[in-house]
């Protein structure tokens, strides 16, 4: 019997799932939601880290979300391309920091 789960992926998410040219979701409403979660989760992870960041290192917030994209990229984490730069890009938001940060393609 399926859960019901009133958590529902914000279409800055969505689109990451959107397949090019047609439109569609090319996952499940079930994987997708799923994916949200854990990204939003991670996003929310990330704030304590990148406030500390800022305050003890004194980086830039730009040096902050490019070092937290790094690490969201690295083999170990289980986040693709797409999802990495939505989590800093939400990351942002709940810091109320600027988007100048740019994602980099990684090598």
């Amino acid at each position: 019997m399926p859960i019901d789960n009133p958590i529902e992926s914000p279409q800055s998410f969505m689109a990451i799932y959107l397949t090019p040219g047609r439109g569609r979701l090319n996952a499940p409403q079930e994987v997708i939601r799923a994916r949200y979660e854990q990204c939003e989760d991670m996003a929310c992870v990330l704030t304590e880290r990148a406030q500390t960041l800022s305050f003890k290192e004194s980086l830039s917030e730009s040096e902050i979300l490019s070092r937290c994209c790094q690490g969201l990229r690295d083999d170990d984490a289980d986040f693709n391309e797409k999802e990495a730069q939505w989590v800093i890009c939400r990351l942002a938001e709940l810091l109320g920091w600027e988007r100048t940060w740019k994602p980099q393609r990684s090598a």
